[in-house]
C-alpha cells in the first residue's frame, strides 16, 4: 500500500512562503523539517519570520502599492532558487496578489493557478459572501455597504447586535496612528445608531465595508474546517476543530482548540468549496447559532492559517501534503488520527485569558485545569527556534503582568486600557496600542451577557 513521502528528496524544488507572520513561519519550518529549501517573502520586515534562525526571509515590495515591482522581484526569486519553486500563501494580501499575477508567476513557480479565481473570492469579504449565497453556504444576513444610507438601511431589519468589518483587515492596519480603526478585525455595535456611527468613522478612508449579524452562541459553539484540495479538485486532506477559547471573546480567532469531527460541517463546506472549483489550503470558521441550531459559516480563508498549525498535531500536516500535490507526487488522502488533541496559541492565548477573566468566563483554577489535558500543543514554542521562542515568552509575560498590574494598582493611576471585549480589535503586530472608542457600557445590549451564553 503506497504512503506518503515523509521527507524530500535532494533534488525537489524549493519552496517560497507568501507572508513572513506567524501564518508563514509555522508552514515554512514545518516544511523546511520535511527536508525542503524553505524561503518566505513579505513586504513587512518587522514581521516575526524575519527575527527566525531557521527559515530566510526576503523582503519584497508590497503588492497592493507596487504591483509590478512584486511582480519581477517574485519571478527573480524564482530565477535565483532554481527548479521551480512551489509557490504558497499565508496571508490575504498574497493570495490576490498571485491571483493578479497568475499568468505571468504560472511561467516561473508551482501552485493551484487553475484555481486562484476561486481564492481570490474568498480573500475578499464582500465577495466571499456573495459566493457563499449564491453556493447555499448557510451564513448571517450580511450585506455590503458604501455609505450610511445602506447602514441605516441594513440597520432597519437587522437584529442586534451586529458587526462591522473591512474587506480587507490590511485596509484598517493602513489607517493613520491616530484613527480610532487602527489594526481592527472587527467592529461591535449594539444598536443602529452606534453602528453609523462606527461606519461615519471609516467612511472616508475605507466606504465598503461588510456589516453582519452575529451568530449567537458561545464560543465553544465555534468549528474551524481545514482542508487541501489538490490541483485537480479531489479532497486529500482534512480534519476539524473545536474552539475552546477565542480573542475577541465570542467573535476573533481561536487561542485554544480541540479536536473535533461533526459530519454535517464538514458535509457542508466540502460541498460548497467543490462546487466553487476550489483547489489549495483553506480554512472555513462555522458557529452554531444557539437560537436555531443551524450551522452558518462565519468566513473562509483561501491560504494557510494560524490556526492550521493544529492540523500536524493530528496527523493531518496540511503544508506538505499540498506541497506534495504541486511538485507532482503522488498523493494518498490524509484523515486525522483518532485521539484527543489540545493545541494552543500561547501569545494569543495569553490575551484571552485576560479577558475571559474580566469577563467572569473563566477562573485561575479553570486556566490552569485547561492546559493540564494531555497530549497538548504549544504554538509558537520551538527550541531550535530560540529567538522567536524568546519573544513569545516576553510577550506573554508582558501580557499577563499587564494584568496583575491592572488588578493591584489603582485605576486612577493607570492609562487607558485597551479594550477588546467591546471594540473587538486585534492589534496589528507592527502597530501600536490599540484604543477604545466606546464607553464601557455600550455593549450592554438586547445581548445576554458571555456569562449567560455559557451557563
Amino acid at each position: 500500500m503506497y504512503t506518503n513521502p515523509i521527507k524530500a528528496e535532494k533534488d525537489w524544488p524549493p519552496v517560497v512562503v507568501c507572508g513572513a507572520y506567524w501564518t508563514g513561519l509555522l508552514l515554512a519550518k514545518n516544511l523546511l523539517r520535511r527536508g525542503v529549501n524553505a524561503r518566505m517573502v513579505d513586504c513587512n520586515s518587522g514581521q516575526v519570520g524575519f527575527r527566525s534562525r531557521l527559515v530566510t526571509a526576503h523582503r519584497c515590495p508590497n503588492p497592493d502599492t507596487h504591483a509590478k515591482e512584486w511582480l519581477a522581484y517574485m519571478i527573480s526569486l524564482a530565477r535565483t532558487l532554481g527548479g521551480t519553486p512551489a509557490l504558497i500563501s499565508s496571508a490575504d494580501q498574497f493570495v490576490t496578489a498571485i491571483a493578479v499575477h497568475a499568468e505571468h508567476l504560472a511561467k516561473h513557480y508551482r501552485f493551484c493557478d487553475s484555481a486562484t479565481g476561486a481564492q481570490a473570492l474568498l480573500a475578499k469579504k464582500d465577495e466571499q459572501y456573495v459566493t457563499a449565497r449564491e453556493h447555499k453556504m448557510p451564513i448571517p444576513h450580511t450585506a455590503t455597504v458604501h455609505d450610511h444610507y445602506e447602514v441605516e438601511s441594513f440597520a432597519e431589519a437587522a437584529v442586534f447586535p451586529c458587526i462591522m468589518k473591512p474587506l480587507h483587515q490590511r485596509y484598517w492596519e493602513a489607517l493613520g496612528t491616530s484613527h480610532p480603526m487602527l489594526g481592527k478585525k472587527l467592529m461591535i455595535a449594539s444598536t443602529a445608531e452606534e453602528l453609523v456611527s462606527q461606519y461615519n468613522l471609516v467612511a472616508a478612508t475605507t466606504p465598503r465595508v461588510v456589516v453582519q449579524e452575529i451568530i449567537e452562541g458561545p464560543d465553544t459553539a465555534k468549528l474551524v474546517y481545514f482542508a487541501c484540495y489538490a490541483k485537480n479538485g479531489d479532497r486529500i486532506a482534512n480534519c476539524m476543530a473545536q474552539e475552546v477559547r477565542t480573542i475577541p471573546v465570542g467573535f476573533g480567532s481561536a487561542s485554544v482548540l480541540d479536536n473535533f469531527q461533526d459530519g454535517e460541517a464538514d458535509s457542508i463546506c466540502d460541498q460548497f468549496l467543490r462546487k466553487i472549483g476550489y483547489s489549495g489550503l483553506c480554512e472555513i470558521e462555522l458557529k452554531r447559532d444557539s437560537r436555531t441550531g443551524k450551522l452558518m459559516m462565519i468566513e473562509a480563508n483561501p491560504r494557510y492559517s494560524y490556526s492550521a498549525d493544529f492540523c500536524p498535531c493530528v496527523g493531518v500536516d496540511l503544508g506538505w501534503v499540498h506541497y506534495l500535490d504541486l511538485i507532482g507526487a503522488r498523493v494518498t488522502p490524509v484523515r486525522p488520527i483518532d485521539r484527543t488533541v489540545r493545541h494552543v496559541i500561547l501569545e494569543r492565548d495569553a490575551r484571552a485569558v485576560r479577558v475571559y477573566l474580566d469577563a467572569g468566563l473563566e477562573t485561575w483554577c479553570s486556566i490552569i485545569r485547561s492546559y493540564s489535558k494531555r497530549p497538548i500543543c504549544f504554538c509558537g514554542l520551538d527550541a531550535c527556534d530560540w529567538q522567536v521562542t524568546l519573544e513569545c515568552m516576553i510577550n506573554v509575560a508582558r501580557t499577563l503582568c499587564g494584568y496583575f498590574v491592572r488588578k493591584l494598582v489603582p485605576k486612577t493611576m493607570l492609562p487607558p486600557r485597551a479594550c477588546t471585549r467591546h471594540c473587538a480589535g486585534m492589534a496589528s503586530p507592527s502597530r501600536g496600542k490599540e484604543t477604545c472608542t466606546f464607553e464601557t457600557n455600550t455593549i450592554a445590549s438586547p445581548r445576554p451577557s458571555f456569562r449567560n451564553l455559557d451557563a
